[in-house]
């Protein structure tokens, strides 16, 4: 009988806007987070370019006081992005290089603490990410040298580490309010389900963003007071270290009721005082946004027979300030629990990647065994668990414990039976021609449909003797059918037989996997040709020129 092989330990990576974290299961069963070499248990997502080197962290983030035009921030704000892309000295970097380099940081510091080497990673990113921001931030982490297990969205990591601990069933909203994302989720926690019920959000909306409001109203202030008729955020200088001020007085208004500034331009300067009330009031809008997000997405809910929900999480460091539990409370009358804020992300990422170790473990053991080839008899596809007996599954966990050198505690144990159901954050379909002549975007698969899923609509040819179909595959927030409302996704396209009459028959299939990747698959049923490809968007290396981009990016030191 054949030994499973040794189960790798997996990572859970938070590649946040603004703060990233790296976590992993001790032997005790417990998430636990990695400090850098810093001994900070958060690195700022800042990357500095020196030549050959790379810094990143705390570092980077001053440095951007003096050096703006060699520093990159918030750099996941444009994943997906095809016309993002930061020049230095000669050489140009697009989204998923610079955040290969956070990756770096973060995996580097963690196998340095650990005196271990890592390999496999979950990486979360917000579940308002469509298909290209998703595809980016796993090419990120192949390009960091990384085996991406995963692609997590970052509430349902938050709702693995919060269900773990509970002990009732519920229905909670996660409020994730990071530096640069806004997600809100509805998730139900079952006994061995942990349901995505719905999902909304901005992720363009965060923290960094109340941070611009106070470095406005700075500027605001230092030309009242002095007269200065030139704009302080002209100067680049300027603008990074009102930045700085802001971020750090945001937190101060967290603890205290006033905040002090001062603002050096032109040879002049400005003393601001800025206290919580005003600093709610310019900040205000943002979070009317967040709470009008909030309603769309529990209607969203209700309309999928959800009513009423138990809790609300915060998770996500832009929670900690008072207006956030204050606003929440009036207009939903729930007091909030806040649950790990910082952490709560990285380390639920870092339990799931133990749970499909475990189950990929548990599976091997089962199949490598007479008793367990029996139960499985006829099925060339991983073992559904849940169709297993409880007993043969412990068994199989107890040899794992034994191969491990350590408990799994009973939560750890209950998390691999746990199933996971995800659901997809925008719409997607492809443009076709209606009745008019006029192209509108139909939708194959809506909003928070659970993952994974597929489904085929038939089209026909729009002319005779056609020689190919583009299938414009669009991701669209509200189910809007006129294309400029949607995003494009990507293009393919099927090359068709000479001589096919107008409307002729193809059938095109949208299949989504559970971490949101597309497959697109477009049949002429006439001839029977056929495409099908795994979507690469031109926001999106494809895996050759990842694996090129990455043996040069390795090139480059990452400290």
């Amino acid at each position: 009988m054949s030994q499973p092989e040794v189960l790798k330990r997996v990572f859970g990576i938070d590649l946040g806007t603004t703060y990233s974290v790296i976590s992993y299961v001790d032997e005790h069963g417990k998430a636990v987070v990695v400090p850098n070499q810093e001994s900070e248990r958060i690195t700022p997502s800042v990357v500095l370019f020196d030549g050959d080197a790379v810094i990143v962290g705390d570092t980077a983030k001053e440095s951007a006081r003096v050096e703006p035009h060699r520093v990159v921030s918030r750099v996941k704000q444009h994943m997906g992005d095809p016309n993002f892309v930061f020049e230095h000295e000669g050489r140009t970097y697009n989204a998923e290089d610079v955040s290969s380099f956070i990756l770096r940081k973060v995996v580097g510091d963690a196998e340095v603490a650990l005196g271990e080497t890592i390999t496999d990673v979950v990486i979360t990113c917000p579940a308002y990410f469509g298909t290209p921001e998703r595809e980016a931030t796993a090419n990120a982490g192949r390009l960091a040298g990384l085996n991406v297990r995963a692609i997590l969205n970052e509430p349902t990591a938050a709702a693995v580490a919060y269900g773990l601990e509970q002990g009732s069933d519920q229905t909670v909203l996660v409020y994730d309010l990071g530096g640069g994302t806004f997600d809100v989720t509805m998730i139900e926690i079952k006994d061995r389900l942990i349901r995505v019920v719905c999902t909304g959000g901005d992720h363009r909306l965060g923290g960094a963003l109340w941070d611009e409001a106070v470095v406005m109203y700075l500027a605001e202030q230092f030309r009242e007071q002095t007269g200065e008729e030139s704009d302080p955020l002209d100067d680049p200088e300027v603008l990074n270290d009102l930045a700085l001020q802001a971020e750090r007085g945001k937190k101060t208004l967290t603890q205290r009721e006033k905040a002090p500034f001062r603002v050096t331009h032109a040879g002049k300067q400005a003393r601001v005082e800025l206290d919580r009330a005003k600093f709610e009031e310019i900040t205000r809008h943002l979070l009317d946004r967040t709470v009008e997000l909030t309603r769309e997405m529990l209607d969203d809910a209700r309309a999928k027979g959800y009513q009423s929900f138990d809790k609300i999480i915060l998770v996500g460091g832009a929670t900690r300030m008072p207006q956030i539990r204050d606003r929440i409370l009036s207009e939903f009358n729930v007091e909030p629990e806040s649950y790990d804020p910082d952490e709560a992300v990285a380390k639920g990422a870092a339990l799931y990647g133990l749970k499909e170790s475990l189950q990929q473990g548990v599976q091997e053991i089962l199949a490598a065994s007479e008793e367990g080839s029996a139960t499985i008899a006829g099925d060339d596809g991983p073992i559904d668990l849940a169709e297993v007996p409880e007993a043969e599954v412990a068994e199989a966990l107890d040899r794992l414990e034994r191969q491990l050198g350590f408990t799994l505690t009973g939560p750890v144990r209950e998390l691999v039976g746990t199933k996971i159901v995800n659901v997809l954050s925008k719409s997607l379909g492809v443009v076709a021609i209606d009745g008019d002549r006029k192209e509108v975007v139909v939708y194959l698969l809506p909003r928070n449909t659970e993952v994974p899923f597929e489904r085929s609509t038939d089209f026909g040819t729009d002319a005779e003797d056609q020689q190919a179909v583009d299938i414009r595959v669009m991701s669209g927030e509200r189910d809007s059918p006129e294309p400029s409302d949607c995003q494009e996704v990507g293009v393919a396209t099927l090359n068709l037989p000479e001589r096919l009459p107008a409307r002729s028959p193809i059938r095109v299939k949208f299949a989504i996997t559970r971490d949101g990747r597309l497959n697109v698959t477009a049949l002429d049923l006439t001839a029977g040709g056929a495409i099908d490809v795994e979507f690469q968007t031109e926001a999106v290396s494809d895996s050759e020129a990842v694996e090129e981009r990455s043996t040069a990016l390795r090139l480059m030191t990452v400290s």
